[in-house]
């Protein structure tokens, strides 16, 4: 069969499993609206797409990413990749951080990674930097790490697209399954192509002082609030970052705008009560990463937490930026 950036998939690698059908290369139902193929993605052969006519997304085991979501057609989509490191893998590029993109999931806070696996950088393996097993069932995508050796606990994402709408859903579970109880937050982090503006619905009943708050030192680009709505840009010289208990993100870029919200609720949240940040890559890297944060829970052997995220895209509707990421909520 041919993939979607015109090369030939070749047979799935053991890190994959299509479980509706271990012989085919397009997994199809109709009554769901939704369809799972193999695929080679620009370099990588352990792929898989998911499509529902609207919108797809598409999954890397081999780097633990869902490194593609746009809409149906869409050759560049929301997420940004860095096309330096096509095809290539985490222990093979350096034995540093690698940043490929997309949309991963890691354990909060950052500032507690020092303490739970003896170093501050880079994050824990299990989460980034080793393969995942993916296999497809009911028109979903479920992605499974290894066992993390320094916190005990197992990523579980499972990715799925509405029969009907231009949305995407990703469930991450922490599953702890053995070591001492561990205090701990789900964080999912999607790396944007430099987008026009990226917006914040802002909580009216918010515990910062601003409505957000700055978790470095340097103030984003082109900030401005208007009414609940917090705007900005990417920073070309300067790491920007900032959060707030907003449960509503937006990317407004060259064709599309997608909204991403976090699932609410009580609890005590990582970063001094952030639901979501925002933080703006300088040049050369130039992506935005838009993220969620679930609350700060103590975990035992046999526990679970898990944190649901909903991607919204649609087609721009003006050349006006502003107007578009003021519309996106």
């Amino acid at each position: 069969m041919e993939s979607m950036d015109g090369t030939h998939a070749e047979l799935p690698e053991p890190g994959i499993v299509l479980a509706q059908t271990p012989s085919a290369g397009r997994v199809s139902s109709s009554a769901s609206g939704v369809s799972i193929s193999r695929v080679s993605w620009h370099g990588w052969s352990d792929c898989v797409l998911i499509q529902n006519g609207m919108v797809e997304a598409v999954v890397v085991p081999a780097i633990g990413r869902v490194i593609h979501f746009g809409l149906a057609g869409q050759k560049s989509g929301c997420f940004w990749q860095n096309r330096a490191l096509d095809g290539q893998l985490h222990q093979k590029v350096s034995s540093e951080w690698s940043n490929f993109g997309g949309d991963k999931c890691w354990p909060a806070p950052q500032s507690a990674w020092f303490r739970l696996q003896g170093r501050g950088w880079p994050p824990p393996a299990a989460f980034d930097s080793l393969p995942m097993q993916a296999d497809a069932a009911s028109g979903s995508i479920r992605m499974t790490s290894p066992l993390d050796p320094a916190l005990g606990i197992q990523l579980v994402r499972h990715i799925e697209l509405d029969p009907g709408k231009p949305v995407m859903r990703i469930r991450s579970e922490f599953r702890k399954l053995f070591g001492s109880p561990t205090q701990i937050s789900v964080w999912t982090i999607a790396q944007m192509r430099e987008p026009e503006r990226v917006s914040m619905l802002l909580s009216p009943k918010s515990r910062f002082d601003g409505a957000y708050v700055r978790l470095q030192k340097s103030e984003p680009a082109n900030l401005k609030i208007e009414g609940q709505v917090l705007l900005l840009s990417r920073h070309p010289r300067e790491q920007v970052k900032i959060g707030a208990d907003a449960a509503s993100l937006a990317c407004v870029g060259p064709d599309y705008v997608i909204r991403i919200d976090a699932q609410p609720g009580p609890g005590e949240f990582p970063d001094g009560g952030c639901l979501t940040e925002v933080y703006t890559s300088p040049d050369p890297l130039q992506y935005v990463e838009l993220e969620t944060l679930g609350p700060l829970t103590t975990i035992a052997t046999g526990e679970q937490i898990d944190r649901t995220t909903v991607y919204t895209v649609r087609p721009r509707s003006t050349p006006d930026p502003v107007a578009e990421a003021m519309s996106a909520f």
